[in-house]
């Protein structure tokens, strides 16, 4: 999909295969921001199996994951959730390159405007999202509820 390299090292993003569903919530328990209701091998692998190019991972010469981000089209919407980067490879362009390939694929699906859940007490995260030109609304809150089969 897309190559960066800034000295640091050497990235590329590729979409997520259901194999890879153990390393990513590995990689989310150590890097990511909090939980979510489908941080689990099946909710990873229906993602994946769903929508093939939602999951995008930032992976080194390796394969080792480096970041990742979803970026969720509706049809209607952009949604991007889950961006995360390994504390170990932050501030080497790893959340501009998953962003950047997120917006892409938006823009080539039609999409207008991404939106991103950001939790309101990860600064860190609000300021790689300001930096990539996202701001937040502060008229907008999220409603939720649980859903049981």
């Amino acid at each position: 999909m897309t190559s960066h390299d800034d000295g640091h090292g050497n990235y590329r993003i590729r979409a997520a295969r259901p194999d890879d569903a153990d390393a990513v919530l590995a990689f989310w328990a150590g890097a990511a921001e909090g939980t979510s209701i489908t941080d689990d091998v099946d909710g990873v692998t229906r993602l994946v199996e769903r929508d093939p190019e939602a999951l995008l991972l930032a992976v080194d010469a390796h394969d080792a994951i480096a970041g990742t981000v979803i970026a969720g089209w509706d049809g209607w919407r952009c949604h991007l959730y889950r961006l995360a980067v390994d504390p170990a490879r932050r501030r080497q362009g790893v959340g501009r390159l998953l962003l950047d390939a997120a917006e892409a694929r938006f823009t080539a699906l039609g999409g207008r405007r991404g939106d991103a859940m950001v939790l309101d007490r990860n600064e860190l995260g609000q300021t790689a999202w300001q930096a990539q030109g996202y701001r937040p609304e502060p008229a907008w809150t999220r409603w939720t509820k649980p859903l049981t089969a």
